[in-house]
């Protein structure tokens, strides 16, 4: 391999040297280690862990004598199945490299699985301890199978074993059995986001009286759509009761835990929804026999009972206040009697009375009589008003003539005068109001007088014009 340093020889006695930049020999130092060093699997601890709003993860993996610093890119987060902690030790895949910019030797990882414990375990068990904390593996939460379901739904895949099984059990035990099925798959890729759907869509059809949850057997791999967190929390939040059927007895998976009852194989759960119809008519008719042998049992210590009370003292004196009660309620019931015969016959006389007084003949003499007493108060009516009206108009012509007694206008027609200053109109009380050569109007009771003083006497009141 040639690499930078190698160049042509020198001509002789001129030695010469080759320089690099930092740049060309970071780049140089990274295209040797990836050519030199293949794919490597590296074990060591997760140390100094840290997770960028990028998506990737860097960390330093370490043992008790050496570290190197790893970079997991988030385009290979999805193939760990498990979340990477600080003190976790780990086995990891990958290139190693070298970051140019800083001149930083690294691994880039592209696989990772927990050392000593499988990847999916671990996993497993994270999201068990998370949803454990959250309440949603309590057993009190879990809801009790209705009686007798009228419909179940099954989410499954409709080629699977456990379908046919299922179908089978229920048709054996009670065909009446109305059986929604949610078609999905139940492994590989995508297939947990198709159960969770799968189980969200039946709870929101409606009438739908219990759910199961079935699959056959398989590896862990094959099972682990049962695992993922989707399906659980779709699970635990059904309002419908769920059961869980995965894989064989001996398969346990998170979906087991979550739901409201486990059953261990697709057939057993078929037989846990539904009771058979020959055990449901065997058990109602035990139950009849026991009701009937209880009421009999019941009946003979009823009678026992009953005569040993009629032995007793106490109960002839019983039997006495229940005949003095009787005697004294039929004594009141004889006085009721006779005061509801006496209210009736003096309501039908009066009513007698009554339909005498409402003949034909008397209601026509009792109206004529009316419309004269009608006739007669109309015209003291008539009267009485133009009598007052009439003493109103001689009152009102009494005021009118004491009005126009009151009038200036009747004083100045009895030759009497107003007289008023020019300008200014003021009325002359006085003869200090005025002056010789000053000018006055003069109202008489007809007409005006314009006039001009030439003489001013002041003429005492009580003297006479």
């Amino acid at each position: 391999m040639r690499s930078l340093f190698d160049a042509p020889e020198p001509p002789a006695g001129r030695p010469e040297r080759r320089v690099l930049t930092v740049s060309e020999l970071n780049a140089w130092a990274r295209a040797t280690l990836e050519a030199e060093i293949p794919l490597v699997w590296v074990e060591g601890e997760i140390s100094n862990l840290r997770r960028y709003p990028s998506g990737h993860t860097y960390f330093t993996l370490k043992d008790a004598d050496a570290q190197v610093s790893a970079v997991l890119f988030r385009g290979q987060s999805g193939s760990v199945r498990f979340r990477p902690e600080d003190g976790m030790k780990v086995l990891v895949r990958g290139r190693v490299g070298l970051y140019e910019a800083r001149g930083s030797f690294q691994i880039v990882v592209d696989g990772m699985e927990p050392a000593g414990l499988g990847a999916l375990q671990l996993a497993l068990e994270q999201l068990k301890a998370r949803l454990l904390a959250e309440g949603l593996l309590d057993p009190a939460r879990k809801r009790p199978l209705p009686l007798l379901p009228q419909c179940i739904g099954v989410v499954t895949s409709l080629r699977a074993a456990a379908l046919r099984d299922v179908l089978r059990v229920l048709e054996r035990r009670f065909a009446a059995v109305r059986v929604v099925i949610a078609p999905v798959r139940v492994q590989g890729e995508g297939s947990a986001k198709e159960i969770a759907a799968g189980v969200r869509a039946l709870n929101g059809l409606g009438g739908i009286d219990v759910l199961i949850v079935t699959r056959g057997g398989g590896s862990i791999e094959d099972l682990w759509a049962f695992n993922e967190e989707v399906v659980a929390r779709a699970i635990a939040s059904s309002t419908i009761p769920v059961i869980s059927a995965v894989g064989h007895e001996t398969d346990v998976t998170l979906a087991d835990l979550v739901a409201d009852l486990r059953a261990p194989t697709p057939s057993a759960a078929a037989e846990m929804v539904v009771v058979s119809r020959r055990d449901m008519i065997d058990r109602v008719t035990a139950l009849r026999v026991r009701l009937a042998a209880s009421t009999r049992l019941r009946l003979g210590e009823a009678r026992r009972r009953l005569d040993r009370l009629a032995a007793a003292r106490g109960l002839v004196d019983v039997e006495r206040r229940v005949r003095d009660t009787m005697l004294e309620v039929d004594d009141l019931g004889a006085r009721l009697r006779g005061r509801l015969d006496a209210r009736l016959r003096d309501t039908r006389h009066r009513l007698a009375i009554l339909a005498q007084r409402m003949t034909p003949a008397r209601l026509a003499e009792r109206v004529a009589s009316r419309r004269s007493r009608n006739a007669d108060l109309s015209g003291r009516l008539a009267f009485a008003a133009l009598g007052r009206v009439q003493r109103s108009g001689q009152r009102l012509g009494g005021l009118l003539g004491r009005l126009r007694a009151l009038s200036p206008l009747e004083v100045l027609a009895r030759g009497y005068a107003v007289c008023y200053a020019v300008p200014g109109g003021a009325i002359l009380k006085n003869v200090s109001g005025a002056e010789v050569g000053d000018r006055v109007r003069v109202r008489l009771h007809r007409g005006r007088l314009t006039c001009e003083v030439k003489e001013v006497d002041d003429v005492p009141p009580d003297e006479t014009i």
